[in-house]
């Protein structure tokens, strides 16, 4: 079992030590709430590691000292409650499967099948379900189909695909970014079940670790970064991404460095240079979900996945967006 120091130390890691505690505290307790009691709790893990709370330890002899002064408040105003958004840095890893928009359980099997057996082929030592896996139909603000599955067929629905990803690439990590679809979960929370939130057991993210052993749950919209690629699900901007052109080009237009995106169901891609000489990419991947469902059966969607290779110097990468037509490759 991983000690609360040691995720204190795996968070201090990956948020780099200029990170103010009070910060870094709060990012660790909403994503380990089911470990730390309280906020506290988790700040007083981070002044462990840092030799602050052992008699008689010299904190120059930990890693996790800073020498240099951190932020101060001259002023003593009020303490801020700003959220932190940083972005989830995904490292350690040379190859990532990115799986979007499957919407269980109204996925395209044929599709899933065609994405899997490239996977298997590549062998990745990640894989990213890159939101919209969970369809949420009964839990939007939109007309209900009373045909539709219920949340809980929902919910069993990903615990069978997650064993199935499990077995396939039993060495992979999985990470699971939050889409807009997840998004309706806790919307129904706050208009239906207010009361509710702040219990554990009723986070979203705990919801899905119950079913999913292992997995990290990406929340609050944060982008996503892999070596100088980065990555969203494609709701996080108002409005969504779109272009006349495609949405590829619409992500660039707002992200203005090399990024991918789900959200669109559409593969596509767009390339510009810099002033500097250097080469910026956005990607749009394709979903992995029915193409003709009934709230709108007429649109421009495709099947398709993503993946990525990532060098060892940590800043460059190699992106295919695969695209699949009637349970074909292209």
């Amino acid at each position: 079992m991983t000690s609360k120091a040691d995720i204190a130390r795996e968070y201090r890691d990956k948020y780099g030590m200029q990170m103010p505690s009070l910060k870094l505290a709060r990012i660790m307790y909403a994503e380990n709430n089911l470990t730390f009691k309280h906020l506290e709790d988790a700040r007083s893990a981070i002044r462990y590691i840092e030799g602050k709370l052992v008699k008689n330890q010299s904190i120059a002899k930990t890693q996790y000292f800073m020498p240099q002064d951190r932020p101060k408040n001259p002023y003593n105003l009020p303490e801020s409650f700003e959220s932190d958004f940083a972005p989830f840095v995904i490292k350690g890893h040379k190859k990532v499967l990115i799986l979007s928009d499957v919407h269980l359980p109204y996925h395209n099997i044929e599709a899933l099948t065609v994405a899997l057996n490239y996977g298997k082929k590549e062998q990745p030592d990640a894989i990213l379900l890159n939101g919209d896996i969970l369809d949420c139909h009964k839990l939007s603000r939109f007309v209900k189909d009373p045909k539709k599955r219920d949340f809980a067929s929902e919910l069993a629905s990903f615990k069978d695909f997650f064993a199935i990803l499990q077995k396939t690439f039993p060495k992979a990590k999985v990470y699971y970014k939050l889409g807009n679809h997840e998004e309706r979960y806790q919307h129904f929370l706050l208009e239906k079940a207010h009361e509710l939130i702040g219990v554990e057991e009723f986070d979203l993210a705990n919801i899905i670790k119950a079913r999913a052993s292992g997995i990290e749950v990406i929340g609050d919209k944060r982008p996503i970064r892999m070596n100088n690629l980065w990555g969203l699900h494609g709701h996080e901007y108002p409005g969504g991404i779109s272009a006349p052109v495609n949405p590829a080009r619409g992500l660039f237009l707002r992200a203005k460095l090399s990024c991918f995106q789900g959200h669109n169901h559409q593969t596509s891609e767009h390339t510009e240079p810099t002033l500097s000489g250097s080469m910026v990419t956005t990607f749009s991947i394709g979903c992995l979900s029915e193409l003709h469902p009934a709230f709108m059966p007429l649109n421009k969607w495709n099947h398709g996945f993503g993946f990525v290779e990532l060098a060892s110097d940590g800043e460059s990468f190699e992106f295919r967006n695969k695209r699949i037509y009637k349970g074909k490759l292209l």
